[in-house]
């Protein structure tokens, strides 16, 4: 299996060419072009301090679709009793640097390297890359952050410092990308967790095309809010 080494032009090969871990190609550079061409395509971002760029195109790959979310009843008390208030794009930076320092007990170390944290805050104040901020008082104690493009929302990665607050985020975006009727969340990676919100694993193939539809529609650019409710 051929791995593709990337140059100066923000083009990528064809992700049915992964190898069968996902990986597709290396090098090249972390700009907002290659970045968002990279999620258009299905393709995704993930090294350590010691590697060069990896780009990866998984297979099956994890996805949720919003009107197939399922919201836990133990979830759904810690919503209904208000123990977080949330807010969207009012933290990113706080946020991806809080999932990068964030111990994960199956990793060693960060995948969010210091470049990485910069690429997605300078994508963030063009307006692609949104943050959802999880909070008890004054005290950001969780969120998560991702891609937006078309209709689909690329998840990267979540941290909490008090328990469900992470959930209780990402329940609240999966309700307000509904209503904003996106087809489509990227998991990228397989994790009990994230199967018990309903997510499943489709295909590549069946990705891809989703990815295709979901590009047809326009991209929400910008500061993200909460729609008012009630």
């Amino acid at each position: 299996m051929t791995i593709y080494r990337l140059f100066d032009e923000p083009v990528f090969p064809d992700p049915e060419e992964a190898d069968a871990d996902g990986l597709l190609a290396v090098g090249g550079d972390l700009s907002p072009q290659r970045l968002l061409t990279a999620y258009a395509n299905g393709i995704f971002p993930w090294y350590g301090d010691d590697s060069p760029i990896l780009w990866w195109s998984t297979n099956p790959r994890l996805v949720v679709f919003p009107e197939e979310f399922h919201l836990p009843r133990s979830l759904r008390r810690v919503l209904n009793k208000g123990t977080f208030s949330f807010t969207l794009d009012t933290r990113f930076s706080s946020v991806i640097r809080q999932c990068a320092c964030c111990s994960r007990p199956e990793q060693d170390g960060s995948w969010i390297v210091d470049d990485m944290v910069e690429a997605y805050v300078m994508l963030h104040e063009l307006g692609y890359a949104h943050s959802v901020e999880a909070w008890q008082g004054d005290d950001l104690v969780g969120g998560l952050y991702g891609v937006s493009l078309g209709s689909v929302f690329f998840g990267e990665s979540m941290f909490y410092h008090v328990p469900d607050a992470s959930k209780a985020a990402f329940a609240v975006l999966v309700d307000q990308l509904r209503r904003w009727n996106f087809n489509l969340i990227d998991c990228q990676q397989t994790t009990d967790h994230l199967l018990r919100f309903g997510a499943r694993e489709v295909q590549r193939y069946q990705f891809l095309q989703m990815i295709r539809e979901g590009m047809e529609k326009p991209t929400r650019e910008g500061r993200w809010r909460f729609d008012k409710q009630g």
